[in-house]
């Protein structure tokens, strides 16, 4: 036999590490009348080809950087064999042959992730422990579809991109090899060999599962599905628990500072599953919120600068243990938010940016595909396999973490072309309008795919604008959110907070428009970290006045904001009045509650709100209609006195609620009530045990006075800064 079998051009293409298409040299080929084996062996000083203990053939080295061939005469394919290979340290290694194994991309498969219709793309693409034709290994495949080479390169092949050059398949650009003999915890990248003017980069797994700790960036192989779920009756029941109808009370939490051990470690998935999860049940928060923990390089970017959306952060542990931190929330009847983001992600290397040597998953014009403010590329939601890659990493999350929600990141910013642009730095839709009408339909694709394959899953939009019908159905014309975030609320509400009270007569209206919009969409009202950040001031820090004030004006604002329609959300901190603004870089100042009695008060009121709130339907149950809501005294603006009552669907059961937002006693307050009997005081902000002055009432009852266009009333006092809930004593 004459070796080479093949023009040197293609060795010297597989040697040089530019081949596109080195599974039509590697491996075995039928030739002539038999088969012909081709290996690459850069480390190789001799090889064979070994197919059993007997059976070995010597194969020929035709290029001294390690190209060997042999002729098999008289065989056919295919047939099993093992490349047996003596190294420059004169050790014997054994080899599968990874150019020996057929592609396991269906044609189904091929045809869905082409037209990007596949919505679990993260089971074909990613690296996946599989066994193909008896051969344990990895099976990896990436999007990559205008790169000249893609191969993978890890600690198993010496980052050497010559040597695990992946199969192309030009009918939807995945580039995909098994690699036989490698398993779990193998760190992996992707050698890309672009067609831009020689640019050669090594990537992280876009649909990778596990990461590095940073600064280092490689992916992890990792078994996503090995973790047993323990949640089934939490499951079973979470439509119900996430319903428009029920209480739901978020506490929004940062995993890196909530707690940290020694006053500068971490803790893990482990220790916040031991530590937090308790800490939610005592609080009677439903759900928590946590700020992205998909893999990010910078711990600056609170998480919101992504670089693997299909990887659990490693800082606080591996997938399974991030796992069983969802798993324990669920047995503890805590529900779990991930704060996801599909608005942007960052420019380093390691990530999508650029990623085969094109403007893959951004736009190449800056005007569409750059944020101005955050120097971050913008996704091309017109592209379907961007679409379809967002799309099944949402769902990625509920399928193989089981979360409850997802709330959508900087939705305006997806909304709109000029969002934070000058004339001239944008450009207009079709129409000519500011409208991203692809991201529109990106959006209105995402809550569909989430609604039918994931019932009871709620997502979440953070959506800053006057955008119509944001938490309407997709099939009403609406975007298909199930909640919104009411910025509004929270701008107005903390705007009249900060406001001295001798000058809140004045701007009086500033509480009452919100009951103008607020059943307009269903809204969650936010105090997030946004709020307390950036020289913005801490919760209690925002409230004017001195010492006592900032406290009794803390507790007023939490007693309004729990009796006002749409659920709660709050970030960590604010419970107890941390002074300070947050910083990731460390732990809550938990001794405050331990060295000031105001601080812990602060926070047991916050505890009795939740176990109030989630055990009177009146609070909860019609939050997005005025058949749960009416006014008592909406113009009491020279006294600034707010009353109005909160109502059940079926009984007509009511609780009503009367803030006196300025620090003056009023005794002898007439209230106005639907019913006659005796009522009960049951929450006082003032309340001693929550550090307040303890002007407080004993039961009242009715007089047939009518006040308030209300058929009945009672006079009770109203405590200074202070917010009073009253129900009806029951018969009972």
């Amino acid at each position: 036999m004459n070796y080479p079998t093949i023009p040197y051009e293609e060795i010297d293409a597989i040697v040089g590490g530019y081949h596109g298409d080195p599974f039509s040299i590697l491996g075995p080929h039928k030739y002539e009348d038999g088969v012909i084996v081709r290996a690459f062996l850069p480390l190789a000083e001799d090889a064979e080809v070994m197919i059993s203990s007997r059976d070995l053939f010597a194969m020929e080295k035709v290029k001294a950087d390690g190209f060997f061939e042999v002729f098999l005469p008289q065989r056919n394919l295919p047939f099993a064999y093992l490349l047996k290979t003596k190294i420059y340290t004169g050790e014997t290694v054994l080899y599968e042959d990874p150019y020996a194994f057929p592609s396991t991309l269906s044609d189904f498969d091929a045809h869905l992730l082409s037209e990007g219709t596949h919505m679990h793309m993260y089971e074909k693409l990613g690296a996946h422990l599989i066994e193909l034709n008896g051969s344990a290994g990895v099976l990896f495949a990436v999007w990559a579809p205008n790169a000249l080479r893609v191969s993978v390169v890890g600690e198993f092949n010496q980052w050497d991109g010559r040597r695990h050059t992946m199969r192309f398949h030009s009918n939807n650009g995945i580039w995909e090899i098994f690699i036989p003999g490698i398993g779990e915890g193998i760190l992996y990248k992707y050698e890309i060999k672009t067609r831009f003017q020689g640019y050669m980069t090594t990537k992280a797994d876009p649909v990778g599962f596990f990461s590095e700790m940073r600064p280092k960036n490689a992916s992890i192989v990792w078994d996503i599905d090995k973790y047993e779920w323990q949640d089934k009756a939490w499951m079973e029941t979470r439509a119900k628990r996430q319903a428009a109808d029920a209480p739901i009370s978020i506490y929004e939490v940062h995993l890196g500072s909530w707690r940290r051990k020694d006053g500068w470690e971490w803790l893990t998935y482990e220790d916040l599953a031991r530590d937090l999860i308790p800490y939610i049940q005592h609080m009677g928060y439903t759900h928590i919120e946590l700020l992205p923990i998909t893999e990010h390089p910078f711990d600056g970017s609170w998480g919101y600068q992504v670089t693997g959306f299909f990887a659990p952060t490693s800082r606080f542990g591996t997938p399974d243990q991030f796992m069983a931190f969802v798993d324990a929330c669920h047995q503890a009847g805590i529900g779990v938010i991930l704060d996801w983001v599909p608005a942007h992600y960052p420019k380093d290397e390691i990530g999508l940016g650029f990623f085969d040597g094109t403007h893959l998953y951004e736009h190449a014009d800056p005007r569409q595909g750059a944020h101005p403010d955050w120097g971050t590329y913008i996704f091309n939601y017109a592209r379907n396999e961007v679409s379809q890659f967002l799309v099944s990493n949402a769902l990625f999350w509920l399928d193989k973490y089981h979360i409850d929600g997802l709330r959508v990141d900087a939705v305006a910013s997806m909304l709109y072309l000029d969002f934070s642009r000058e004339p001239g730095q944008w450009i207009p839709n079709r129409y000519g309008g500011r409208e991203n009408l692809a991201a529109i339909e990106f959006i209105r694709r995402f809550n569909t795919a989430v609604t039918e394959s994931f019932p009871g899953v709620v997502t979440i939009a953070e959506e800053s604008t006057s955008w119509p019908g944001v938490s309407q159905p997709v099939s009403e014309g609406g975007l298909g959110f199930d909640y919104k975030w009411n910025m509004g609320w929270m701008h107005d509400t903390l705007q009249y907070m900060e406001n001295d009270p001798i000058y809140r007569a004045y701007h009086h209206g500033t509480l009452t428009f919100s009951l103008l919009y607020a059943f307009s969409e269903q809204f969650i009202l936010p105090f997030s970290h946004d709020e307390v950040v950036h020289l913005k001031k801490s919760m209690l820090d925002k409230m004017p006045g001195d010492l006592w004030q900032k406290f009794a004006n803390l507790r007023l604002l939490f007693g309004y904001k729990w009796s006002h329609p749409g659920k709660k959300l709050q970030f960590m901190g604010s419970e107890f009045g941390q002074w300070r603004e947050w910083n990731e870089a460390q732990s809550l100042d938990w001794h405050l509650i331990e060295q000031d009695d105001r601080h812990r008060g602060l926070q047991d009121l916050v505890r009795d709100l939740n176990q109030l709130y989630t055990s009177e339907p009146a609070l909860y149950e019609i939050d997005y209609s005025w058949e749960g809501f009416f006014w008592v005294d909406l113009h009491d603006s020279q006294n600034s006195v707010l009353a109005y009552g909160r109502r059940t669907a079926t009984d007509g059961d009511t609780i009503l609620i009367v803030c006196n937002f300025t620090p003056v006693v009023r005794p002898g307050y007439r209230l106005g009530v639907p019913q006659e009997g005796t009522y009960v005081e049951i929450l006082n902000t003032d309340a001693a045990e929550y550090g307040g002055s303890n002007v407080v009432n004993t039961t009242r009852e009715t007089s047939p006075t009518r006040w308030h266009d209300q058929p009945h009333s009672i006079q009770i006092t109203l405590p200074p800064l202070g917010a009073v809930y009253w129900k009806l004593q029951s018969e009972e």
